[in-house]
């Protein structure tokens, strides 16, 4: 297994826009072809749109984009620009003399990080889109870009104790076999290492510059035991609500709907691994699984890589 670039996995491509200054953004992920996705929500609050596309029961075999915003239930407008953008260049399920464009998408919370009155709308999802189709793959770059604009972890006590995170990729090969994720990384928890087990990012100490010595998983016990958060911290979790992990994972492998659904489920173990506490009530945890090929792979393996390169996605998207 070797590491290879996300765009190595074939068929993709990823634009980004942002406001740096309002501190939100997305990064749109386009299959011009159509491709097989699926989904998995664990957490109990997503801000989400056409994700019933996803449903095995349901009849689209095919999207053309998933966007990953911020701007929570707000930022949903993007994905209309998006489809306007993918309509102009003839990509969408033809009905009639129209075609129409697919498009799902996640959103993060980021509403308080800048500013909570600038989200995207429209205008961000077009621009991004067309951002997409700039040079051979598009503009996407791990960091504060795009849906990463405006994420955070360990806000377990407000958001001046949090650390900034961004969005991250990662993808590897396994012979002919190609698995890749991107994920934005906005979580109430901590981060940790996958390999060490190491807290990498979250709740800051006093001083915001070292991580705090009591853990976001701690302070939610002790929190819980003093009977209200400001019995037991020099500021109640004002940010624990402002969450939201959302990612999605790629493979050549050819896989249908149904498959992906579980392949997607396999890769919140990722998220698991990786950051403590997850998929609490108040995140809108998702991630997206996408067949952009054709090659003969067992489900069971792509799972397995896909929680992999998801854990180290999620790494490189605090560090």
């Amino acid at each position: 297994m070797k590491e290879i670039d996300i765009f190595q996995i074939g068929n993709l491509k990823i634009g980004q826009a942002e406001n740096q200054d309002a501190g939100t953004g997305v990064t749109v992920i386009v299959a011009p072809e159509g491709a097989p996705c699926g989904l998995d929500i664990r957490g109990g609050g997503p801000a989400s749109r056409e994700s019933g596309l996803m449903d095995p029961l349901a009849a689209a075999e095919v999207i053309h984009s998933v966007v990953l915003g911020g701007g929570s239930a707000f930022g949903l407008d993007a994905a209309g620009g998006v489809m306007k953008c993918l309509a102009e260049k003839g990509i969408g399920f033809p009905v009639g003399d129209v075609v129409v464009p697919l498009v799902c998408q996640s959103d993060i919370f980021d509403l308080g990080y800048k500013a909570s009155n600038v989200y995207p709308d429209k205008e961000m999802g077009y621009a991004a889109c067309t951002n997409a189709f700039e040079g051979e793959h598009g503009n996407f770059e791990n960091g504060s870009h795009g849906a990463g604009c405006g994420a955070t972890v360990g806000k377990m006590l407000g958001p001046d104790r949090c650390t900034k995170s961004g969005i991250g990729s990662y993808a590897v090969e396994l012979g002919e076999l190609k698995v890749g994720a991107i994920v934005c990384t906005n979580a109430v928890g901590d981060v940790y290492d996958y390999v060490d087990g190491k807290r990498i990012a979250g709740v800051l100490a006093e001083d915001g510059k070292s991580l705090n010595d009591v853990s976001c998983e701690e302070l939610m016990y002790a929190m819980t035991m003093a009977g209200k958060p400001s019995d037991s911290a020099d500021k109640a979790p004002a940010g624990a609500p402002t969450n939201t992990t959302i990612g999605i994972v790629f493979t050549n492998a050819k896989l249908n709907k149904t498959q992906l659904c579980k392949v997607a489920g396999m890769t919140h173990d990722g998220y698991a691994r990786c950051i403590r506490p997850i998929h609490t009530s108040m995140d809108g945890d998702s991630i997206y699984a996408m067949s952009v090929g054709s090659v003969e792979a067992p489900l069971d393996l792509v799972g397995t890589l896909a929680n992999h390169v998801m854990c180290e996605a999620i790494k490189r998207s605090v560090k």
